[in-house]
């Protein structure tokens, strides 16, 4: 597009100030200006703005009641349920025909635990120094070989296809650790990368920024900025989106997660098996809240829909409250970014999506003074980026369905540096040896006090495949990446 145009389209929106620098500009930084220009839709940034500033200001104006789930809304795991082995056998059906794909949130960086590399390269410090990424990768690869003996299925022959979402700053790192790694044991063609988008970083009277005086300041759209990019091409060289992608694939269901859970069951047949049972079109993982003060959002009804109530805007009376009948809180159901979608979903929400507020975070944004040219270095916030989180379409959903699952068996984030004491990598690491501990102890073996074993995913995905152990004591530590290696334990 002339540059003409681009600047008469901007100046109709009310951004012509980004040309201000123009006339001094190299002929090589205009091109770059005059292309992020032409790639953003200044037109949706303008209704996103608008959007974002009527709802917040709505929502403070006339907050709309806030209720717990209703009775039936959400079913649980934690004690046991009488269906979870239909679901487990009805979600390793799916699996094993091919139905089923796995969205991995993977855009941040480990930047709060000391690392510039993307989170999932993070080594968590156990004994085999696996990371995020291969430690997921390899419950893929161990789910398909069970989904294939439990279902009669050739070796080889069930796919769970991957789709890694990544952000500008780690996508070519996320690539290339993925193949130094030879994919960690995955064919390449069943890992798909693509990558959440931008927006640009605004005024609080909705002006885009300048970062230098030939650049947009831009910030990522947030976790919830994957449904849009499902739509947009893998590449500059092609028009195949994961849309398009599943489609071809015939993948009718989708379980989506964050890298940095590494209890997460990576495409669970349970989950997945409920869902499908409940012909949900959208539906959420839950784990019971720690405590009433817990900082963490809960699902929970917000006027007539469901939605994610964060934990500030329930009050202490409504934290503390508890169902009279169990004893539980009753807002119990505490977020954990774990869901799951068909993919005629998220087709939809295409249609909806204009209608999704974006949120508004008020930060301290370096930016250039438009009278001088100079570099601004905020010490107070200047300006917003706007973020969509990932649950923000729970309310427009129809057919929404709440599955509670054990803490201890699926939930330990990795957010804070080593040493921080919560949510860091020695959780993580405790966290995931405990599980393995519990493995063995429900298949009939004694772990000694002291003693930590890692069983590779490869050895068994959830628990299974574990029989052989019954009666054995284990009295040393290790790291196990097939099953003969446990016999060096004992």
């Amino acid at each position: 597009m002339a540059v003409d145009n681009i600047r008469d389209r901007y100046q109709a929106a009310g951004h012509d100030h980004l040309f201000t620098f123009w006339s001094t500009l190299e002929e090589s930084e205009r091109k770059s200006l005059s292309r992020q220009l032409e790639n953003l839709d200044v037109d949706r940034v303008n209704r996103i703005y608008k959007k974002a500033i009527a709802s917040e200001k709505e929502a403070a104006a006339d907050p709309e009641p806030i209720e717990p789930l209703p009775v039936g809304a959400c079913e649980s795991i934690v004690n046991d349920s009488p269906s979870e082995k239909s679901w487990r056998s009805q979600g390793l059906q799916a699996i094993a025909r091919g139905e089923v794909g796995v969205l991995l949130m993977a855009g941040g960086q480990g930047t709060r635990l000391g690392s510039s590399a993307p989170k999932g390269c993070y080594d968590i410090g156990l004994p085999s120094h696996k990371s995020l990424f291969q430690y997921q990768a390899e419950r893929i690869a161990r789910l398909q070989v069970v989904a294939g003996k439990e279902c009669n299925k050739a070796a080889g022959s069930v796919i769970v296809p991957w789709y890694v979402m990544t952000s500008g700053p780690t996508r070519r790192e996320t690539e290339a650790f993925f193949t130094k790694n030879n994919f960690f044991g995955l064919s390449s063609k069943n890992v798909v990368f693509f990558e959440q988008g931008t927006l640009p970083c605004l005024t609080a009277e909705g002006k885009i920024m300048l970062e230098n005086t030939s650049r947009i300041a831009v910030a990522p759209d947030g976790n919830g900025g994957l449904y849009a990019a499902t739509r947009t091409p893998l590449s500059e060289s092609s028009n195949s989106t994961v849309l398009s992608d599943l489609t071809d694939r015939g993948i009718l269901y989708v379980h989506a997660y964050c890298v940095d859970n590494c209890l997460v069951k990576v495409a669970d047949p349970v989950f997945l098996g409920y869902c499908i049972s409940k012909q949900a079109d959208c539906a959420a993982k839950v784990v019971p809240k720690a405590s009433p003060s817990e900082a963490v959002g809960v699902v929970a009804r917000r006027g007539e829909k469901f939605s994610v109530v964060e934990y500030s805007e329930i009050s202490k009376e409504q934290a503390e409250l508890r169902n009279a009948k169990t004893g539980d809180l009753a807002f119990n159901a505490a977020n954990i970014a774990n869901h799951f979608y068909t993919t005629s979903y998220l087709k939809s929400v295409k249609s909806f999506e204009d209608d999704l507020a974006f949120h508004i975070a008020r930060k301290k944004i370096p930016t250039v003074d438009l009278k001088t040219g100079k570099t601004i270095k905020p010490s107070e916030p200047n300006g917003m980026k706007l973020e969509l989180f990932v649950f923000d379409v729970f309310p427009f959903t129809k057919r929404f369905a709440v599955l509670e699952v054990a803490r201890n068996e699926e939930f330990s984030p990795l957010k804070n540096a080593p040493g921080s004491g919560a949510d860091n990598p020695e959780t993580s690491r405790r966290d995931l040896l405990a599980q393995h501990k519990r493995f063995l102890e429900r298949a009939g073996a004694q772990v000694k006090d002291g003693v930590e074993i890692e069983l590779s995913p490869c050895v068994s995905y959830a628990g299974e495949g574990l029989e052989f152990v019954k009666g054995k004591t284990f009295t040393k530590s290790g790291y196990v990446e097939n099953p003969e290696e446990l016999d060096a334990l004992f």
